[in-house]
């Protein structure tokens, strides 16, 4: 992700990219359920076997929501539209002290952060935390926070861009749940005015985080689709995030899962390289499924230094001695139709010859 012209970005809702125009919603009710407790398995070679994540209690009405800022800095007024919408949907909430600070591009100092955050880990009155916005900055602060409370307080942890930090380091050492979705500064400021696609995404994170019906998606078939089923848990994020988490306590530790992976403002030979650092660290080796979602890339100054392949087929060539199932402009991203998804949580991914659909199990 190129940082500077994301920051300058971040406040408003993004225009839509390559996926826009494939990318359809669905909802679907299902009876199944799954214990936290239950044990899942797979079947890669030499690898043990893993307990599936625990799944933080879903919200009742009533329930408060914490606000914090841990990468990006926010002003109070830039919450309103997200505030109202948590309030329609019967919860509370609690601003962070990080709200309202600036330090440079930060919320408030990397000690102000790494507090604020540890507060809200630890108030047993707060069931979720949602990070209001991305920008850059958890990196700074994750080793500063102890997140063994979550043990005995489980919480969802909310947010996508920079918060793949989040989700990258509780899946690696506290193999829990958390939702990869649109942050505070993402909705929409006149919710009368918004699109039903803009409304969608954001009652996604109702439906996820409350439980109110089984997440399902579609999106339209992509001749460069490699068709399949899969059913695994999900895991993913931004992908520059998760490159630079590689060989870290808080890489990202794919095998076995249905991985979603998407970027903005990056050149072509970027996305190139990162795909690479998974394909070589074997992120790409026992998966499930693979996921790609809005990759915008940012075109190159130098036309002669343009690459001769598509994101597509920069991908499959990566992946093309696997045969799990690939599917491409998925509503996941730096867009509109940023959905919302339980990374965790486990998942059928049916990538067709007529499109792909990914339900919650």
């Amino acid at each position: 992700m190129d940082r500077s012209k994301f920051l300058k970005t971040a406040g408003a809702l993004l225009p839509l990219s390559l996926c826009s125009k494939n990318a359809l919603l669905g909802a679907m009710n299902t009876h199944q359920k799954l214990s936290p407790d239950d044990n899942q398995s797979f079947n890669t070679g030499d690898l043990a076997l893993r307990s599936a994540s625990k799944i933080p209690p879903y919200l009742q009405k009533g329930d408060c929501i914490g606000i914090t800022s841990p990468s990006g800095h926010i002003q109070y007024k830039e919450l309103l539209p997200a505030i109202s919408r948590i309030k329609s949907w019967g919860l509370t909430f609690k601003t962070g002290q990080t709200i309202g600070l600036k330090d440079g591009t930060f919320g408030g100092t990397d000690q102000q952060r790494a507090t604020d955050f540890q507060l809200m880990l630890e108030d047993p009155a707060i069931k979720a935390i949602l990070c209001a916005r991305g920008g850059y900055g958890a990196v700074r602060i994750i080793d500063r926070i102890d997140f063994s409370s979550l043990n005995k307080n489980p919480k969802w942890i909310i947010g996508f861009s920079d918060a793949t930090v989040f989700h990258m380091h509780i899946a690696h050492n506290y193999h829990m749940a958390t939702l990869h979705s649109k942050m505070c500064n993402s909705f929409p400021d006149n919710w009368d005015k918004a699109t039903e696609q803009q409304k969608a995404t954001i009652d996604s994170i109702r439906d996820a985080l409350m439980n109110t019906q089984k997440m399902h998606y579609r999106s339209l078939m992509n001749p460069m689709n490699r068709s399949g089923s899969a059913e695994a848990e999900l895991i993913g994020g931004n992908m520059r995030t998760i490159e630079n988490l590689s060989g870290t306590r808080s890489s990202l530790e794919a095998a076995g899962k249905i991985l979603f992976l998407e970027e903005t403002h990056e050149y072509l030979y970027n996305m190139d390289r990162m795909l690479w650092n998974l394909e070589r660290t074997g992120q790409l080796k026992h998966l499930k499924g693979l996921i790609i979602g809005a990759m915008i890339r940012t075109p190159q100054r130098d036309p002669n230094d343009e690459m001769n392949k598509s994101i597509y087929e920069l991908v499959m060539e990566k992946v093309k001695e696997y045969n799990y199932p690939v599917t491409f402009d998925f509503p996941v991203g730096h867009i509109v139709e940023n959905y919302a998804l339980k990374c965790g949580v486990p998942h059928r991914l049916d990538v067709t010859t007529i499109g792909t659909t990914l339900t919650e199990l």
